[in-house]
């Protein structure tokens, strides 16, 4: 992939791509009672199905579960307190789950229940866990639909939203190619659908407004932010409307539905992912100009000559943030020393580090190879 992608270049790379997850929101299956659509949902279950018959791996995030569950309690409005919504969440996933087992096994597709919580992403250990198990779905040939865990997410273990779920599974999986399905065409100006986002363009978010679907926790904000979280690691995201006739299979084949969103020309691993995007730091290590210069600018390793200040409490190993002297993160990476060893050796060259702790095991405190840029 070159450094510098298209529209045209984009939509040639579409009928290529082997890995897709497709995230559904609620409004993409759920009418505005929040009640399921079974003929939307048989009809995208069709869709995704023809894709796996085709050779290609896809895994499902699917928002929908407090959505269904107010359907099945004939609520108007979601509740505000989270035991109540997560009581919710709890009564409409079986309804999703059933629904979803029910649409796939007319095409012989298995259907497998994965439910998350931001710290399942958050931890390493458990990161790898989820892919394997999602590798292993795939080679049963067993469809993954994911969730967020409403049930027993809380603020501080929860995203709010599928969206991002969606492209950390993107990232996670190596896929190429990340669909969000809602309700709306695609990013609307003035109600004309935007056919292309460039890759680095900022202004689409000037179009949106806070608004989401009554029933959803994301709206078209939390999809373009995903969706750029997905194009800064190399993938295509495109936004597009459920129920639009053949959805899926005309994005797959380069056709002109939705918003796509043009990817970076450089792609990211799936390790360099989790250190930029999906891990959470604990630490920040502010660095002077220079070094903001040489990690930005030159490509090079963050050494402890340029750290001006350390703070937080980490171990080596652990991810940290990486910002300049105004506070603005410039990169995170795994450090290679804790913050006890580096309040001790900030501002020193490499080569007095083993005259103040009694031994050098490295000479960068984060290597290149372990760090990301914002």
């Amino acid at each position: 992939m070159g450094d510098k992608l298209d529209k045209k270049t984009t939509r040639q790379l579409l009928p290529d791509v082997r890995r897709v997850v497709i995230k559904l929101g609620t409004s993409a299956i759920c009418d505005h009672a929040g009640r399921l659509e079974i003929k939307t949902i048989r009809s995208l279950a069709r869709q995704i199905s023809a894709l796996i018959r085709g050779g290609r791996e896809v895994t499902v995030v699917a928002s929908g579960a407090i959505g269904a569950g107010l359907g099945e309690l004939d609520l108007a409005e979601r509740p505000k307190t989270m035991p109540e919504l997560q009581a919710i969440a709890a009564i409409g996933q079986g309804q999703l789950m059933r629904a979803f087992h029910d649409a796939f096994a007319r095409h012989g597709v298995h259907t497998a229940q994965v439910l998350l919580t931001r710290e399942d992403f958050e931890d390493r250990t458990r990161y790898l866990n989820i892919r394997n198990n999602l590798r292993a779905l795939h080679e049963m040939g067993a469809l993954a639909i994911i969730n967020e865990n409403d049930a027993v997410a809380i603020d501080e273990i929860r995203y709010g939203d599928n969206d991002t779920i969606a492209a950390h599974v993107t990232g996670m999986l190596a896929a190429e190619a990340l669909i969000f399905l809602s309700g709306v065409d695609g990013v609307l100006d003035n109600g004309r659908r935007i056919g292309v986002i460039a890759h680095g363009d900022e202004s689409a978010l000037d179009l949106v407004t806070a608004e989401k679907s009554r029933l959803g926790s994301g709206g078209m904000a939390s999809k373009i932010a995903a969706a750029r979280l997905a194009t800064s690691s190399g993938e295509i995201a495109v936004i597009a409307n459920s129920r639009t006739p053949s959805v899926v299979a005309r994005i797959i084949d380069g056709g002109d539905v939705g918003t796509m969103f043009v990817p970076a020309g450089r792609k990211l691993s799936s390790r360099l992912q989790w250190i930029g995007h999906a891990s959470r730091p604990s630490g920040k290590l502010v660095v002077d100009d220079g070094a903001v210069a040489a990690l930005v600018d030159g490509g090079k390793s963050l050494l402890p000559a340029g750290i001006a200040a350390v703070t937080g409490r980490f171990g080596k190993g652990d991810t940290v943030s990486i910002v300049d002297a105004a506070g603005r993160e410039v990169a995170r990476g795994m450090t290679n020393y804790d913050s006890d060893a580096l309040g001790r050796i900030k501002g020193l060259k490499s080569h007095q580090i083993a005259q103040v702790l009694g031994e050098k095991l490295y000479d960068e405190v984060v290597h290149r190879n372990n760090m990301t840029l914002r």
